[in-house]
């Protein structure tokens, strides 16, 4: 699993792309449409993007699919957890921990897109 540092760039390119998606769509849409925008965001920068991945739970040795879905997980490194509310609250950033704890990955985006500028609605979070 690569250092925390190494993701910086990684992130960022996320930050960038859903900032273009947001610049273009503007607030208001459901979450599907700017998971949509920002997949292709992605690819089109060249970085390999998992849509809607399964998230097994392991309990007691054994893998069990309780219906988790990663919303987007880029270079098999960072989640991707995307939100069209009012406000973000703990316990989207509960669930991305979570995501995180359960996946192995150490660096997640929760990104909000029902913001009228969206870096007030972006939080980095680090296992």
């Amino acid at each position: 699993m690569p250092d925390v540092q190494d993701l910086n760039p990684i992130t960022e390119a996320i930050i960038g792309a859903a900032i273009n998606v947001h610049r273009t769509l503007g607030p208001g849409l459901l979450e599907s449409a700017y998971e949509t925008c920002l997949v292709h965001e992605l690819l089109q920068l060249g970085l390999h993007v998992e849509q809607q991945k399964p998230l097994p739970i392991v309990y007691k040795g054994i893998r069990l699919n309780c219906g988790y879905r990663l919303d987007i997980v880029v270079n098999e490194a960072v989640i991707v957890e995307l939100k069209t509310v009012e406000h973000l609250l703990p316990i989207h950033e509960a669930q991305l921990l979570s995501y995180l704890k359960l996946s192995g990955c150490r660096v997640g985006l929760l990104i909000n897109f029902n913001v009228p500028v969206l870096k007030k609605g972006i939080r980095r979070m680090v296992r």
